[in-house]
This record gives C-alpha cells, sequence and structure tokens, in this order.
C-alpha cells in the first residue's frame, strides 16, 4: 500500500489522523505504518454502538442432558466416543491467548504454576487429561492451540522446554489469533507509537476463522476431522476430548454442544446457556434480566440453571458454513496507553475500546446446541485472580479434592 492509497482509505472511514505524524517519521517507519493500515480491517468500525446494552430477544430455557440422564446412556456414549477418537475424527482446539496479568506473571497464562510442592503448570494440567484420553482410544487427538502476537513465542517455546508434556510433537499445532482495532471512546483508532495503531487480540468468537485462515486449516481438511472441542485455558480440570460428551453429541444430531454446570446461585459470574427466540444462545451474567435470573420452579430450583464453563464441540461442517458470518463486535472499556500530541500516555482510567468477538455467539449461529451437564467439583475450577473467589487458592484445592498431587 502506498501513501495515496492509504490516504483514500481512511478517509472513507475518517481516520486520518492515522497519518499524522507520517511526516516525521523515518523511511522504515513509514513502511511500517503503511503496512499495518493495510492490514487492519476497518469493517469492524461499522455499525458500533458505543454505551449500548444488548438488545436481548424473547428468553426461554434451554433443555441440556442432566446427570442422570447421561448416566443412563454412559456406555453408549462412550463407545460412540472413542471410536470417533480413535478414527482421527475429534481434534482440540484451546484458546490460550491471554497473559496472566492478573496472576502476577508477565507470561501466558498457561505457563502459571498451580503447584505447591512441585512444578505444575496450568498446560500441564490439561495436557495430563487429554493423554488420559488419548491413552484409552489409543490415538492422539490434534490440538490446535490459538495463541496471541503478545505470547505466541513464549507459548510455543514453554512446550518445547517442556517436551510437549509427553503429547506427540506433531500433533500440536500452534496459530495466532487475529487482532483488531482500539479504538478512542468517540471510535478514533488509537495509535500505539507514531508509526503504530493499537492492535489487539479479536475475543475469543474469532478462533475457528483464525485456524482456518491460518495453515491449520490445510490439516482439518487433509485429516477429515469432523469435530473440534474448543475449551479455555482458566480451567485447570478441563476435560478435553471427554469420550461420553463426544458420544452424546454424536448421537443428539446438533450441530454443536456446550458442557454445563447447574450455577451456585443467581448472581454466580457465569454465562448461561437458553434460548433467544427459539435459538440456542448464551446469556451473559451481566446481560441477564433481573426476572429470569432469579426465576425458579416449583422446587425452588433456577429456571435458568445451566452455567457455561467455555468447554465447546463443534461440527466441522457447519462451522464451514458459518465462519465467515460477521459476528457483532463487543466493545471492553478498557485503559489503553496510546500517543496523545506525539507523546506516549498510560491512562489512569478507561479511555478506549477493545473490539472482541465471542464464542458464544458462535453457537447461535449453529442453529442446534446441546447442553451437556457436568459435575462442577470434577470438571470446574477456573483461575481467574489470585486470591478469593475462582483463584488460584480455589482451584488448588479442587485439584487436590480430585487426586492431583500438587
Amino acid at each position: 500500500m502506498n501513501l495515496k492509497e492509504a490516504q483514500a482509505l481512511l478517509k472513507r472511514y475518517n481516520q486520518e489522523h492515522l497519518l499524522e505524524y507520517y511526516e516525521r517519521l523515518s523511511d522504515g517507519e513509514k513502511q511500517q505504518l503503511l503496512a499495518a493500515i493495510a492490514e487492519i480491517d476497518f469493517s469492524v468500525l461499522e455499525n458500533l454502538d458505543f454505551g449500548k446494552e444488548r438488545s436481548l430477544g424473547v428468553l426461554s430455557p434451554a433443555d441440556a442432558l442432566t446427570l442422570e440422564e447421561i448416566e443412563a446412556k454412559r456406555g453408549e456414549y462412550e463407545k460412540t466416543g472413542l471410536e470417533a477418537i480413535a478414527n482421527g475424527k475429534v481434534a482440540a482446539v484451546l484458546l490460550a491467548g491471554g497473559q496472566g496479568t492478573r496472576l502476577g506473571i508477565d507470561a501466558p497464562k498457561g505457563t502459571f504454576n498451580i503447584g505447591v510442592t512441585k512444578t505444575l503448570s496450568i498446560f500441564e494440567c490439561q495436557m495430563r487429561n487429554l493423554i488420559a484420553v488419548a491413552k484409552r482410544a489409543g490415538a492422539y487427538p490434534h490440538l490446535f492451540i490459538m495463541t496471541s502476537t503478545i505470547n505466541n513465542a513464549q507459548t510455543v517455546a514453554f512446550f518445547e522446554q517442556n517436551a510437549y508434556f509427553g503429547y506427540p510433537k506433531g500433533k500440536v499445532h500452534f496459530y495466532v489469533q487475529k487482532t483488531a482495532p482500539a479504538i478512542s471512546t468517540d471510535g478514533k483508532i488509537l495509535m500505539e507509537e507514531t508509526y503504530k495503531p493499537v492492535l489487539t487480540p479479536n475475543g475469543n468468537g474469532g478462533w475457528y476463522s483464525s485456524l482456518k485462515e491460518a495453515e491449520c486449516g490445510r490439516i482439518l481438511d487433509k485429516e477429515n476431522i469432523e469435530w473440534l472441542n474448543v475449551y479455555g485455558v482458566d480451567n485447570v480440570l478441563q476435560r478435553i476430548c471427554d469420550p461420553v460428551f463426544v458420544g452424546a453429541t454424536i448421537a443428539s444430531g446438533a450441530a454443536c454442544s456446550g458442557k454445563v454446570v447447574r450455577k451456585v446461585s443467581p448472581e454466580e459470574k457465569v454465562g448461561v446457556l437458553c434460548k433467544e427466540d427459539s435459538l440456542p444462545a448464551i446469556v451473559e451474567y451481566y446481560e441477564m434480566p433481573d426476572k429470569q435470573k432469579t426465576e425458579t420452579d416449583g422446587r425452588g430450583r433456577l429456571v435458568y440453571c445451566f452455567g457455561v464453563i467455555l468447554n465447546y464441540l463443534f461440527g466441522v461442517e457447519k462451522l464451514n458454513g458459518i465462519y465467515k458470518s460477521k459476528l457483532p463486535y463487543h466493545l471492553a472499556n478498557k485503559k489503553v496507553a496510546c500517543i496523545v500530541g506525539g507523546k506516549k500516555v498510560v491512562p489512569e482510567q478507561p479511555n478506549g475500546y477493545k473490539l472482541e468477538t465471542l464464542t458464544v455467539d458462535l453457537v447461535k449461529l449453529a442453529g442446534s446446541c446441546l447442553g451437556f451437564e457436568v459435575v462442577r467439583e470434577k470438571e470446574f475450577a477456573p483461575v481467574k485472580n489470585a486470591t478469593g473467589v475462582d483463584s488460584v487458592e480455589t482451584a488448588r484445592a479442587l485439584l487436590e479434592a480430585n487426586g492431583v498431587e500438587l
């Protein structure tokens, strides 16, 4: 892209300020800025609603396979799932683009040591669970790991240093999440340097488009993979490529499925699997209206009770049909260091927005979703904070309760 092309593009989107310092830049910096402008998807700036709350449709409770229903058909589901894994039809996708800042480390979150008397990273906890399934199925599923521009090199190095935790190196594939520009409260793209726009990871909703359009996409096609189990790095008790989960999803005929736990209270900070205008939907805890949030049945149990744990199974055929659909961008109000008046400023208060897509929006596009209830104490140990609720402390206690030596 040359200067005239950049000027025309920026004028179209009212972002001419990106070239404000152009004449002061070195030749190398000019080329870097023009290259960055060429890479930005400016269409993400269209139709953004600043400060506007999500408008929900008509909500109704979601159906889900309960623990009792799953137990009654466990053998059948497990057999189907193990066959699919053994035949290479199932792969895993780990969402690992975040840093462990809230845990006190300047490194990928998955590298955090959850051990007490020995070293045990979050990555290793999850890899152990995947390896256990692989040994039962007699085959190692492909594992795709989505990193970010911030932590990719560190993540790859960590897996190398730990010999992939005993997993076959040829079955582990890294790819980098796409980015989106960070914007000011009036919709202007912020500048990280005078020659560099602020670009941040575009949210976990882009996990499949980023995978499909990376080198990893060829593996999907070549290996005829039919199901992708996508999960978050936060949860140290994640059961990945769970044969019973896989088998139940296949038997249901649903386009996707999600593991859920029963909420412990209306205020619990988890998204809720429900239906919105008769389509499967996940409504975040801060979006759920008070009426539905607190509604109970005749036995005093929450009606909207199924909280998601970021462990989904998606059919690849369905994903191929929907991944190019425009997912809505969610505006996350953040403190963003940026250039103001030619100087770098680190704000004390939120000064802009990061644009993020969410996996929950893929669930709605899929058209059908099987809720699959799991035992909270065995599969849900999120590590979001250093102390308190959903913290290192609570996760360690749950790991020990499940027989993991720390």
